[in-house]
């Protein structure tokens, strides 16, 4: 059995963000609301399917010190919190729950991860997009997923938890990125990330203010507009890219663009494109996926 990485919980992590952009155009009037709770079912399915695969053929106490792979550990315990919230409607205690332990690990593990990087030897050159998720991705995605069940002031808490992260990561990371050499080719896709946190914050932002467009919002957007755009600067290297489970990085990323999007959009046919676009572009990296799996060639040789 190949080695199974972290990042491959970027599979459920996507297809959780893609029923959020099919949710969100739900709440809007524009699709049935079970094309959103069926991918959200599906991501769930995914996600234990890759955590019993990952506590089986993994190497968890490696990996939460490794300097590539640690913030992608993350990904096992913030992707629940977007799955446990979902349950609310149905299973409001059930969700509250389940919510806030998720939330509660996610914590504990992104204290965990940035007592790490204090305690060890980390190069600057080791830095890549993927070190948002453990405090940026946790907190912003724990901030919309405690809204969305109610708990309003959780969820300002983890809204700041996540934006004073970012602040203080994202330029770390930047300046790596600007200054220093190239990330290696494993690693291009993570470059994806960046157009992430100002949509989740922007996600955050709806689901703590009622999607109200206010001056934060469009403070948000404004970031987003430049991160987003930046990218089709790095068209060259990822078209030049051999796929991987690193593609998954593309996913989540843009799910949540698209969703931000569709709380902006008012024209339906535009709306449609961009939810058009964002299952073209998760449901094509799906079925490389699968390809890649059935040649074994999914996961990085040992």
């Amino acid at each position: 059995m190949p080695k199974i990485p972290p990042n491959t919980f970027g599979a459920a992590f996507g297809l959780s963000g893609l029923a959020g952009a099919w949710s969100t155009a739900a709440n809007h009037g524009l699709v049935p609301g079970g094309i959103g709770r069926a991918l959200l079912v599906l991501a769930a399915v995914i996600w234990l399917v890759t955590l019993v695969a990952y506590l089986i053929g993994g190497s968890v106490r490696t990996d939460l010190v490794h300097p590539i792979f640690a913030p992608f550990v993350s990904l096992a315990v913030i992707t629940p919190i977007l799955l446990s919230a979902g349950l609310h409607p149905y299973a409001p205690s059930l969700s509250t729950v389940l919510t806030d332990t998720f939330i509660a690990l996610a914590v504990v593990h992104g204290a965990w991860f940035t007592g790490q990087l204090i305690y060890a030897e980390f190069a600057i050159d080791q830095l890549h997009p993927g070190y948002f998720l453990p405090t940026v991705a946790g907190g912003l995605v724990a901030a919309t997923s405690a809204a969305q069940i109610g708990q309003h002031a959780l969820g300002r808490v983890m809204f700041g938890y996540g934006m004073v992260c970012w602040l203080v990561l994202g330029s770390i990371i930047l300046a790596r990125l600007f200054f220093r050499p190239a990330l290696p080719t494993l690693l291009l896709p993570t470059l994806a990330i960046e157009v992430a946190p100002a949509a989740v914050a922007s996600l955050a932002w709806f689901a703590l203010n009622g999607g109200v467009i206010d001056m934060m919002a469009q403070f948000l957007a404004g970031y987003g507009v430049l991160m987003a755009l930046a990218q089709l600067r790095l068209l060259p290297l990822f078209v030049r890219l051999k796929f991987s489970i690193g593609f998954w990085a593309f996913t989540f990323a843009w799910a949540a663009v698209a969703s931000a999007l569709l709380h902006w959009v008012t024209n339906d046919v535009l709306a449609w494109l961009i939810l058009i676009a964002i299952t073209a572009l998760v449901g094509a990296i799906a079925v490389r996926s699968l390809m890649a799996l059935a040649k074994g060639t999914l996961f990085p040789a040992k």
